[in-house]
C-alpha cells in the first residue's frame, strides 16, 4: 500500500498564541552573549503574566555575565521554548526577545516568590530574573 506524506506545513505564530503555549512552564533555553562569546543554558521556568521567569546562582555565570553595573540598564536576551515530536515530524517554537531584569526590590521578590519555577539543578538559586518581551515570535510545523 502506499501512502501520501502530506507536506510540511510552515505556520507563523501570533503573540497570543505564543503565550499560551508557553503558559505552563517549564524548560526553555537563555540565549545571550557572554564574557566568552555566545552562551545557551537550559532552564526551568514559568510564566507571570506575559513575562518569563527563572531562577539561577548568585555569583554564577548568568548573574555576573547578565550585569552590566549600570543600574536600570540590562542586557538584552533571547528566551526560546520549543515542543517537538520527532515521530510526527511536527512541532514548535517560541522565541521572546527583551531585557534581562533582575528582580531585586522587596516589592518584586514578594511577588515573584510565590510564583512556582523550582530548578532542577543543585544548588541555591535565589537570584530571579525576569524577562518582559519586547519582541514575542513563534513557528508551528503541521503536517
Amino acid at each position: 500500500m502506499n501512502e501520501r506524506v502530506s507536506a510540511p506545513v510552515l505556520e507563523e505564530l501570533d503573540a497570543e498564541e505564543c503565550l499560551r503555549l508557553i503558559s505552563p512552564g517549564g524548560v526553555g533555553r537563555v540565549a545571550f552573549t557572554g564574557s566568552a562569546g555566545p552562551v545557551v543554558i537550559p532552564v526551568n521556568y514559568t510564566m507571570l503574566g506575559s513575562s518569563v521567569l527563572f531562577r539561577t546562582a548568585f555569583g554564577g555565570p548568568m548573574d555576573e555575565d547578565l550585569s552590566t553595573g549600570v543600574r536600570g540598564v540590562e542586557f538584552k536576551i533571547a528566551f526560546e521554548v520549543d515542543h517537538i515530536d520527532a515521530a510526527a515530524r511536527k512541532g514548535w517554537s517560541v522565541l521572546i526577545q527583551g531585557a534581562a531584569h533582575r528582580v531585586s526590590s522587596e516589592e518584586e521578590l514578594a511577588t515573584v516568590s510565590s510564583a512556582a519555577v523550582e530548578p532542577w539543578a543543585g544548588g541555591e538559586r535565589r537570584l530571579y530574573i525576569r524577562v518582559d518581551p519586547v519582541r514575542l515570535t513563534g513557528r508551528r510545523i503541521r503536517r
